[in-house]
């Protein structure tokens, strides 16, 4: 069976972060499974599709085209096209938290994440990496952080790469995508069962790193 680590938890949590980190010491593949959702976003603004219309966002979801790129920073192409930049904004977030919660997209996106389980191995990071996509993961991990810190994180990414942003809309965004993401009826944001539930809000990468990889070794 080829091992798969699953790595999930609340946006800002560090996931994305600890994840490659993990998944290059391991030299095992990775799946950011929120950059799907992202992609699949970006692809219903680029066509103008309003994401309560649900018939045609399944149409965009079965026809997209994803490639990810780890070497360095983790680059997405959509339909051969780099869209690595627009995957922060919160606007890009917000509409994929709510195409997220449509079970048939869910449906259609699903088969393309598992195929991402190739030897020697797969680190996923998502939402429901450890109860729904990959219900037999060898090892789950959970992975969060205060709001507040969570903020302060994706706001200084987006200063960093120079988009603006305002902290205090950021822990609303934050505070409102929780609540549709623990609240929603498909694939909810929970602890999986067995899981390494690990606070992030003190402590360092480095120390989250470690942890996990104390954990599955």
């Amino acid at each position: 069976m080829i091992p798969v680590l699953t790595i999930d938890g609340p946006s800002g949590a560090g996931k994305g972060t600890v994840s490659r980190a993990i998944a290059k010491r391991l030299g095992w593949h990775y799946l950011d499974s929120g950059s799907i959702y992202r992609a699949l976003g970006i692809a219903c603004l680029q066509q103008n599709v309003d994401p309560k219309n649900i018939k045609t966002v399944i149409k965009v979801a079965q026809t997209i085209k994803l490639a990810f790129d780890c070497t360095d920073e983790l680059k997405v192409a959509l339909n051969g096209l780099d869209i690595t930049a627009k995957l922060a904004t919160e606007k890009t977030a917000g509409i994929a938290s709510a195409i997220a919660v449509i079970p048939e997209v869910r449906a259609v996106l699903l088969q393309k994440q598992k195929d991402f389980q190739q030897l020697p191995g797969l680190v996923a990071d998502g939402r429901d990496m450890g109860t729904v996509v990959f219900i037999t993961a060898n090892h789950k991990v959970y992975l969060t952080a205060s709001v507040k810190i969570r903020a302060r994180r994706r706001y200084k990414q987006l200063i960093e790469k120079g988009i603006d942003a305002n902290l205090s809309q950021i822990i609303q965004e934050i505070q409102a995508r929780d609540k549709r993401d623990t609240e929603r009826v498909t694939a909810p944001l929970i602890v999986a069962k067995n899981a390494l539930y690990l606070d992030s809000s003190d402590l360092s990468i480095t120390q989250v790193i470690e942890k996990i990889l104390n954990f599955i070794h």
